[in-house]
């Protein structure tokens, strides 16, 4: 019954999919969960006010101070305004699906810290389906381009597919790049190779800024067992797994302090990394969550 099921995920029509999903996680659920290694447990990743001050000791005991960010929640809502997500209904039903207010603060968020301007080339790492490029280039005038693994390889237009960490662009091609939400579903050893190719393809002064920056006291991925791909992943053997019915996504990663300074902060080449927390990101809606995030400056 398990291989029938896996057949019909493959058929052709959306909904038939998201019904067969639904009956994939109520019937086998267990199955999946059973068949990964441990260390797991059924829970999410714990969050809070606590954790993250024990995240802010944590790194400044290795030498990282965070710099504060208090969102100015007026030029927030002109922002809102002025991007008009109500054009772009397939992207969080354009205003009124869930974690609208989420997405669009983190947009605010890398645009403010990046100060995108008319002189800029800016690349939209993991991109998907966002209509960031194209608002960004709207509301500052940059030279925008989208980049994901999902769309057609090399240069296409304003396209860029492939690998985000080798991508097919010269050195110093971009002056600003961003990552909204996405680091933290770069499989194996991808966060590492992107660190590095950042450092490539930014010029002199050029900025990445990464956000949210998922961390825990704890070495972690985020997964769901029923979205594995056939023939599981191959899961550091060091990490956690926080396995969670219904989340459907198979991979993110939560780093602890010590292994985003050895993963990431150990591979910055030419780059120079800024931690800012944010402290008001609650008056903005209570759904909003980003706390943590990197901007990246190459020198």
């Amino acid at each position: 019954m398990i291989q029938h099921f896996k057949r019909v995920l493959n058929h052709p029509d959306k909904a038939y999919n998201f019904a067969a999903r639904k009956v994939k996680e109520a019937l086998f659920w267990n199955h999946y969960y059973n068949a990964i290694r441990e260390p797991k447990v059924r829970s999410a990743i714990p969050d809070g006010p606590e954790l993250h001050n024990e995240i802010l000791k944590e790194f400044k005991k290795s030498g990282i101070e965070a710099v504060d960010f208090e969102i100015d929640i007026s030029d927030y809502r002109q922002y809102i305004d002025k991007a008009q997500y109500h054009k772009f209904p397939a992207y969080y039903g354009g205003g009124k699906a869930k974690n609208f207010f989420e997405k669009t603060l983190e947009h605010y968020l890398a645009a403010k810290l990046l100060n995108l301007s008319k002189e800029d080339i800016y690349i939209d790492i993991a991109s998907n389906n966002s209509p960031m490029p194209e608002i960004y280039q709207k509301l500052y005038g940059c030279n925008a381009y989208k980049q994901d693994l999902i769309l057609p390889k090399g240069i296409n237009g304003r396209e860029i597919g492939g690998d985000a960490g080798n991508m097919p662009v010269k050195d110093g091609f971009a002056t600003k790049m961003a990552l909204h939400d996405a680091l933290q579903c770069f499989e194996n050893n991808s966060d590492i190779g992107f660190i590095k190719e950042a450092s490539r393809v930014l010029r002199k002064g050029g900025k990445l800024c990464i956000l949210p920056l998922y961390l825990f006291t704890r070495y972690a991925v985020q997964t769901d067992p029923a979205a594995m791909p056939k023939g599981g992943i191959d899961f550091e053997s060091n990490v956690m797994l926080y396995c969670i019915k219904g989340f459907g996504c198979r991979f993110n990663r939560i780093y602890d302090v010590p292994h985003f300074i050895a993963r990431i902060i150990n591979n910055l080449n030419t780059l120079k990394f800024t931690l800012y927390v944010v402290r008001n990101e609650k008056e903005v809606d209570p759904s909003c969550y980003v706390k943590l995030i990197g901007l990246f400056e190459k020198e």
